[in-house]
């Protein structure tokens, strides 16, 4: 079983950045392919980028590339999610999640694991 927690989130002007991390629990961390996704009030919880267990490999949603980056650190057992340039239409809430194969996916039916999410805001 993988246990996530993230951190990171908070309030923020449009135009500035965050910086979220993903701290994961096991020995099966580095095995596990990882991914961000968000849920604005509303709205379905849609994915934003995932990271292959190698890190070789992203694969970002189209409302974020060139301004968001995936990377992990697997000696840290930590995924984290640079956020640049950032836009009111960001603001939702952050979920890290894994799933137990090493390549990415995008559909969140396809991930086993969930954290409990953290706040973004972006103000304009």
């Amino acid at each position: 079983q993988v246990q996530l927690v993230e951190s990171g989130g908070g309030l923020v002007q449009a135009g500035g950045s965050l910086r979220l991390s993903c701290a994961a629990s096991g020995r099966t961390f580095s095995r596990s392919a990882m991914g961000w996704f968000r849920q604005a009030p509303g709205k379905e919880r849609e994915f934003v980028a995932a990271l292959s267990a190698s890190g070789g490999t992203t694969n970002y949603a189209d409302s974020v590339k060139g301004r968001f980056t995936i990377s992990r650190d697997n000696a840290k057992n930590t995924v984290y999610l640079q956020m640049n340039s950032l836009k009111p239409e960001d603001t939702a809430v952050y979920y890290c999640a894994g799933r137990p194969l090493v390549i990415v996916a995008a559909n969140k039916e396809e991930y086993s694991y969930w954290g409990r999410g953290t706040q973004v805001s972006v103000s304009s």
